[in-house]
């Protein structure tokens, strides 16, 4: 991404500088041949009042960009109006209450970094990078979300503008059902948030890592061992598997087993990983690295640097499940057998969540997590590889209970990401609150 920093301009189409507005908004460096007839880079909650003002006189469709991390550009529409929000970047934190107020284009890091002082603590998003606008939008599978609750879970209020250019607060007391249509639509949310308001945590005491590298000979055993013991796992610890071609330390394809927990004692942390050390499996490991303290900030920018590269034409796809993993064992191993060159990765997650407890549209449940990421540098042949993602994905739908927002890809496989009651409710909420559908809804479904 070649976001500039300099205060924001208009751009229209065919204009100098009008190509890099465009795609220096996203992270990937594909191009998905979509443009839109103006960009507006806006530089405080004002100017997004007025381009949305302009777009409901000029009759045009609106998408937005915060961060720019959408694997399927969502922002980037054909025609209409893309406001690019990468400007609003406040940070307000309030130690007392716990809570703070961010603009949509605070990054995952950034924010991390702000509560750090305080010993606070936000299930920010992984990569350093992350815009929070998007991630909160869509959910928000943040760390150590299985015990403080997804991103959006801890969202309690939104500044919006509407449709019709207005500047509205919603919350649980107040504009109730475009606060719960809020938290769980994604890049299909019907208006921009310009400020989010947030509930932040005690920070743990202790927070690091525990690391195993297995070679992709013992992906069955390995994965069999992951998904039986998953459900035990605490909900402070992280439990993943990387699939890598270029897996830490052997530098082969394999798999990186990651355990970051976030706990109130070294002690306590070494318990919670203790089933790791215990496993019928930790003899084949080619490398162990012991449980060991980490800032946050630190395994954020080193898993940004080693999986999620800039300058590569990146991809993605997933699947939420609740079977056992014995019978996608097989399609999961022609997804190694065919994974394209490193940084192309698969991720496997364990999940097995609390109920959600809060009423808002984000509604899927589920017991483990896969994803795959197809990111193609120079030279690599983007014929040979454009459809891995998205065609294993196809294959394994018969166990899928649906997608996450955050690594879809709605354009090339349209499926479902939240209940079909909750989607009644939320085309009920965006025909109350954007009639004309000035904002563009989901990639893969008409307005």
């Amino acid at each position: 991404m070649h976001r500039t920093t300099t205060t924001g301009s208009v751009f229209h189409r065919g204009e100098s500088g009008f190509e890099q507005a465009v795609l220096g908004t996203s992270f990937t460096t594909r191009d998905p041949g979509r443009r839109p007839e103006i960009v507006v880079q806006a530089n405080n909650v004002y100017e997004v009042v007025s381009a949305v003002r302009q777009a409901a006189l000029g009759g045009m469709h609106i998408g937005m960009c915060s961060g720019g991390h959408s694997w399927a550009q969502n922002h980037i529409r054909e025609g209409g109006m893309m406001l690019d929000l990468s400007r609003l970047k406040s940070i307000e934190i309030n130690p007392t209450k716990m809570t703070a107020v961010i603009g949509p284009a605070v990054l995952a890091g950034e924010l991390n970094l702000a509560v750090v002082p305080h010993g606070l603590f936000f299930p920010t998003a992984h990569a350093w990078t992350v815009g929070l606008g998007g991630f909160l939008l869509q959910g928000g599978f943040g760390w150590n979300s299985r015990n403080v609750g997804l991103g959006c879970q801890n969202v309690i209020g939104i500044d919006v503008v509407l449709a019709d250019g207005t500047l509205v607060h919603a919350s649980d007391t107040e504009n109730a059902d475009l606060f719960w249509a809020a938290r769980g639509s994604g890049p299909g949310f019907f208006g921009v948030v310009v400020r989010f308001h947030l509930k932040l945590h005690k920070r743990a005491k202790f927070i690091g890592m525990k690391l195993q590298v297995f070679r992709i000979k013992h992906l069955e055993e390995v994965l069999a061992w992951a998904d039986l013991v998953g459900p035990s796992v605490s909900p402070k610890v992280e439990f993943q598997i990387v699939m890598n071609p270029k897996a830490s330390v052997i530098n082969a394809h394999g798999m990186e087993v990651i355990a970051p927990v976030m706990a109130d004692s070294w002690k306590e942390a070494r318990e919670m990983v203790a089933f790791m050390s215990n496993s019928p499996v930790r003899s084949k490991a080619s490398f162990t690295l012991p449980l060991l303290p980490m800032s946050l900030d630190f395994m954020m920018k080193t898993g940004e640097k080693t999986l999620f590269l800039s300058n590569t034409r990146w991809s993605a796809d997933n699947m939420c499940m609740d079977t056992p993993i014995d019978p996608l064992l097989p399609a999961i191993r022609s997804i190694a057998d065919t994974q394209p060159p490193h940084p192309s990765h698969v991720l496997w997650l364990n999940w097995n969540g609390p109920v959600l407890q809060a009423d808002m549209a984000f509604s899927m449940q589920f017991r483990t997590y896969l994803a795959l990421y197809c990111g193609l540098g120079k030279g690599v042949d983007e014929a040979q590889h454009v459809n891995w993602a998205t065609d294993h994905m196809k294959a394994l739908e018969p166990w899928s209970r649906g997608i996450q927002l955050a690594d879809e890809n709605l354009a090339r496989r349209p499926f479902k990401f939240v209940s079909d009651a909750n989607m009644v409710r939320l085309d009920q909420a965006r025909a109350k609150y954007d009639p004309q559908g000035r904002f563009h809804p989901w990639m893969g479904r008409i307005s």
